[in-house]
């Protein structure tokens, strides 16, 4: 099994050091492992169709149109897709083929009351709760693990109606936030996307969340999941 490390980006989210975190765990899995540091490697047909998992952790960034069609293509004929945080939910903004390939897109996190903005990126923690749906209880991934809390940055996410949520969490109202009701966004969700499988992990903004055991379950049983089936072959 090949798995394919694509990371860059926004350098606020680590990403060397938070895809080094499960190097490891590939290579421990069985999976012959290749880093790339630029989404160019998307665009070599070669690469990517000996590829069983991409593993993406660039926030934010461009991506040009052959590198995007490499991306859909390979995942279409079979290649898992997976990532954390603006690693996958908040990729390449100006791309709509990217957006529908995923499914999700971060919109904002919401911050703490202005009384208690210190004005560093701790503004936007909160404590939340990642709350499993009922698929979710069931799903090889996330089996057997119960609603937990974090504190970190909680994503809203915009989405449509073909993934399937795993997880979710709910933006309560605050009468700092311009919105009336609470916000359900999904947390870990996964996506089929031709004979692929896409799995995306909303927490993952430092190397502390990274390494919770719940988080870092996911993140792994996700990969594992995710990887090109038998089927797909």
């Amino acid at each position: 099994m090949r798995a394919l490390v694509v990371r860059g980006g926004w350098e606020g989210h680590r990403p060397v050091e938070a895809t080094s975190l499960f190097l490891p765990f590939l290579k421990a899995s069985g999976f012959e492992v290749r880093i790339e540091e630029s989404t160019a490697v998307y665009a070599d047909p070669s690469v990517m169709s000996a590829t069983d998992l991409i593993v993406q952790c660039i926030s934010m960034s461009t991506i040009e149109r052959d590198e995007i069609a490499g991306l859909r293509a390979a995942v279409a004929a079979g290649t898992g897709f997976t990532g954390w945080h603006g690693g996958i939910a908040d990729s390449f903004r100006a791309s709509s083929d990217y957006l529908q390939l995923v499914g999700g897109q971060f919109a904002t996190h919401p911050s703490v009351s202005p009384a208690d903005r210190t004005g560093d990126e701790t503004d936007n923690f909160l404590r939340y709760s990642v709350t499993m749906t009922s698929l979710g209880r069931e799903h090889p991934i996330t089996a057997g693990i119960d609603d937990f809390e974090l504190t970190t940055e909680q994503y809203w996410v915009l989405h449509d109606d073909l993934i399937d949520v795993l997880a979710t969490t709910t933006h309560p109202v605050q009468p700092w936030h311009p919105w009336h009701r609470p916000i359900v966004s999904p947390a870990i969700w996964t996506r089929q996307w031709g004979d692929g499988r896409i799995v995306v992990t909303t927490p993952g903004h430092s190397l502390d969340v990274l390494e919770n055991p719940n988080v870092r379950t996911v993140v792994e049983r996700g990969m594992l999941w995710a990887a090109r089936t038998a089927s797909a072959s």
